[in-house]
């Protein structure tokens, strides 16, 4: 007996100094993150409010694992993970028991029912199983060091693979968080096998009869194994193990509490806050509408607030400071947004899906963020420290922080920390760098590091100091990595922020953006061409288009106001889809009217590029445009329009009911008003009839009569506003044979022509269209269908630069071409 007393006075002893030490440096680093996100700038009200709903969504997301998309197993597993954190909570205060109190010690009442016998043992083998499912994931994707190809490998656009999502990903702090939890779950089932063994060889008949399977479900196997140990030696053998079970769990406060940068640990806690205070109050992804760009008061800027943004420039000269537009650094985001970047999981999940990383661009979104954890996480003493010397960031030396550090208090020298913050937070950073060395290397291998040692340290402007300009400017904006972020991280906002920053304040920008510009100041169009054309579209149909103010009053006496857009007016291709839907709504007995030379761009590619100013000024002139024509309903058929019309000029003032083509007309063929015909009801000679859409590279060439068509995911149709089945029920009306690409629907992958890329140049890697375009024709479809003008140009140029025979054409055309068919007399 004395040998089991001597073990237990040396576990109690490990215990308490383990538990001590783990609970300081734990809460220690609770602080230091607390204060980091506290050099931000404070959100809106908005953020935090309504309590009730916020807290309903974001407990939802939580338990129901909503955010993960795809995947199911792993949806499972990591669900099973997160699950016995609160679950198996009990068992570690069971542990401490076992240790302080004897080895017999169970929790009052709850420790000897069978349904919590049933639900501590169910879990703890389930998550022994999750955990050992993505363990052997990560190691699968690590070790083949790529991805499976996104296509079929002997496909043409299989010759090309991806590199895993864990590449870039802290693997070292990674397998330490597996370890912990396979080595809690392990303890747990050990114990649980220990003491229905110890309860069998008590000589108590009560506890003797609780050593049954009903209190044992799936432990009790294990009690032959264990029958040999005598009670002395099943009491030391509890005590261990509970022990051990305490030393692992306060080996992780200690370990992740020395760094509080590590996000695969941190956001178990972290992830509750950022989802509670994401941007949108109905539990919906921060995608559609881009954040408005806040004045220093809190407003919103708009066309009505730039005379009070003018004042407060010309207020700021006077008194020597300056209003800042956009992002320039890291104390320029809001806590919400620091806290974005601490609560990246490191999954990769945003650069699976990535155009820009999928094609060889510097850009990852789990990088970018990455890089904006550490670079925050390095110069927050500095701006800790600016703030209580009333200094600017800049002006902090090393030296004023050795002397904050030695001035401190008798608290601050026992807690290790300064301003809050501690003072070593550099545990497992590569030397000289604010990154680990996997997240370094990563940077490094991407051309996506500003030095050799990545961000700065010291604080500074982010543009091209912790993010390089080719990073900036290669995001399509298309939302994939918004819409696979299990954490809710708002990348979007934050790259459209910068950009803000970067052509508001500095004038940096593309100098094919700076042409764009130019043009739709002057313009009111990308391509700068004049007004007068935009009813161009509109030459040799055998019906007159009304334009609102000339051949019709307002739009109140029309069904529909359609909106033509740019390229629709303007982009030869875009005019034969503008030309097919005016020509359907016709047929469908649909009245309609035109703006004309009175409509303007969206400034859709404006406030993507980080131009808010010309944005709001394109927005007011439009919502006064649309107000004074009596607009209710519009119809469009530019995905990109049909965002900004229905999601952003809300902001601004500009409320209509704004539907996308592909919906209208399916309405108006479920209603019979439109009557597609497949092509085999077509006549022999009408199959030789030319289409109203040429080949995207043999103008004369002609599908064949049942052509397999492809349907590519416009992305702010898609992903933005959860568009996917109408395009796709047109496409079935029609008659044709559709096939998906690998990639479609939430998983779509980008055109590359969005957040203002059509409109610059794509010299770094494969161009986005071609890697697209590839995987399209991998699918053997002889057609690729859109519904975004942008889409169809940018796929027009993707297959034609593979000299590929596929038919790049919009929904409305095969849509067209069918109700004409269906128009043809049935030959006797």
């Amino acid at each position: 007996m004395n040998w089991l007393m001597g073990i237990r006075v040396v576990c109690t002893v490990i215990v308490a100094v383990t538990t001590v030490v783990g609970v300081f440096v734990f809460g220690r680093a609770c602080c230091t993150i607390a204060n980091r996100m506290g050099v931000g700038r404070p959100v809106p009200r908005e953020r935090l409010r309504p309590v009730g709903r916020r807290l309903m969504h974001m407990l939802g997301e939580v338990v129901g694992h909503t955010a993960f998309k795809g995947r199911p197993w792993i949806r499972a597993a990591h669900w099973l993970v997160m699950v016995s954190f609160p679950l198996l909570f009990l068992t570690l205060v069971t542990g401490y028991g076992q240790v302080l109190a004897g080895p017999h010690w169970e929790l009052p009442w709850l420790g000897h029912q069978a349904w919590w016998a049933w639900v501590v043992e169910g879990i703890a083998w389930l998550s022994l199983a999750g955990i050992v499912h993505l363990i052997t994931v990560r190691r699968r994707l690590t070790r083949r060091r790529a991805a499976a190809p996104p296509f079929d490998a002997d496909s043409a656009g299989g010759t090309r693979t991806r590199t895993s999502r864990f590449a870039g990903s802290s693997q070292g702090q990674a397998h330490f968080v597996e370890a912990i939890v396979a080595g809690v779950v392990v303890c747990v089932l050990s114990l649980r096998m220990l003491e229905h063994a110890q309860l069998a060889l008590s000589p108590d008949p009560a506890d003797a009869a609780l050593a049954h399977w009903t209190h044992f479900p799936l432990t009790a196997w294990t009690g032959p194994l264990l029958a040999p140990l005598s009670a002395d030696a099943l009491a030391a053998a509890i005590t261990v193990v509970a022990t051990a079970k305490i030393v692992i769990s306060m080996w992780w406060f200690v370990v992740v509490g020395l760094q509080p940068s590590m996000g695969v640990a941190w956001h178990r806690f972290l992830a509750f806050v950022n989802l509670y205070a994401r941007r949108n109050t109905d539990g919906t992804k921060a995608l559609g509408p881009a954040q408005p760009l806040l004045l220093p008061d809190g407003r919103p800027l708009t066309a009505d607030t730039l005379d009070d943004l003018d004042a407060a420039m010309e207020a700021a000269e006077e008194a020597g400071t300056e209003v800042k537009l956009g992002v320039e650094r890291i104390e320029d985001f809001t806590w919400k947004g620091l806290l974005d970047f601490s609560t990246c999981t490191e999954c990769g999940r945003c650069q699976d899906l990535c155009p820009a990383w999928n094609t060889g661009k510097p850009l990852s979104p789990k990088l970018f963020t990455l890089a904006l954890r550490d670079h925050h996480a390095a110069v927050a003493p500095y701006l800790r420290a600016a703030s209580a010397l009333g200094v600017e960031p800049d002006e902090v030396t090393e030296e004023m922080l050795a002397e904050r550090r030695s001035a401190r208090g008798p608290l601050g020298r026992l807690a290790g920390m300064t301003d809050g913050l501690e003072d070593d937070d550099d545990l497992g950073l590569a030397p000289g760098s604010a990154h680990t060395g996997d997240v370094l290397g990563a940077l490094l291998a991407a051309k996506a590091a500003p030095s050799d040692t990545g961000v700065a340290t010291r604080p500074a402007p982010l543009a091209g100091e912790v993010i390089p300009a080719d990073v900036l400017w290669s995001c399509t904006t298309c939302g994939a990595c918004v819409d696979q972020c299990p954490v809710d991280i708002e990348h979007l906002d934050h790259v459209i922020d910068v950009r803000r920053q970067q052509v508001l304040m500095a004038s940096a920008f593309p100098k094919e953006l700076g042409q764009m510009f130019r043009k739709l100041e002057s313009k009111g169009n990308p391509w700068g061409l004049a007004a007068r054309r935009r009813m161009d579209w509109a030459k040799g149909l055998d019906f007159d288009v009304p334009v609102v103010g000339v051949d019709v009053e307002d739009a109140s006496e029309v069904d529909y106001l359609f909106w033509v857009g740019c390229a629709g007016a303007y982009e030869d291709r875009a005019k034969k889809t503008t030309r097919a839907v005016a020509e359907l709504l016709h047929t469908a007995g649909v009245s309609f009217a035109v703006l004309g030379d009175a409509e303007a761009c969206t400034g859709d590619p404006a406030r993507r590029a980080g131009n808010e100013i010309l944005f709001q000024t394109l927005a007011a002139q439009n919502v006064e445009t649309l107000n004074e024509a009596g607009a209710q309903k519009i119809v469009v058929t530019c995905a990109h329009c049909f965002n900004t019309l229905a999601r952003e000029y809300p902001q601004v003032g500009g409320h209509y009911e704004v539907l996308h083509y592909t919906q209208l007309l399916g309405r108006l063929v479920r209603e019979g008003r439109l009557r597609p015909a497949p092509p085999q009801a077509a006549r022999p000679d009408d199959a030789a009839a030319p289409a109203p859409e040429s080949s995207a590279t043999t103008p004369s060439s002609t599908p064949p009569a049942a052509p397999t068509v492809t349907y590519h995911d416009a992305c702010y149709l898609g992903r933005h506003n959860r568009i996917y089945s109408p395009p796709r029920e047109l496409l079935e009306a029609t008659g044709a044979t559709t096939v998906e690409m690998p990639r479609s629907h939430e998983r779509g992958f980008c055109c590359g022509g969005g957040g203002a890329r059509a409109f610059m140049e794509e010299s770094i890697g494969t161009r986005i269209a071609v890697e697209r375009s590839r995987e399209a024709i991998g699918t053997g479809a002889q057609v690729i269908a859109t519904a975004c003008p942008f889409c169809t140009t940018m796929l027009s140029d993707g297959v034609a630069s593979e000299g590929a025979d596929v038919r790049v054409t919009d929904v409305a055309t095969l849509m067209l071409e069918s109700v004409r068919r269906g128009q043809q007399p049935t030959p006797a």
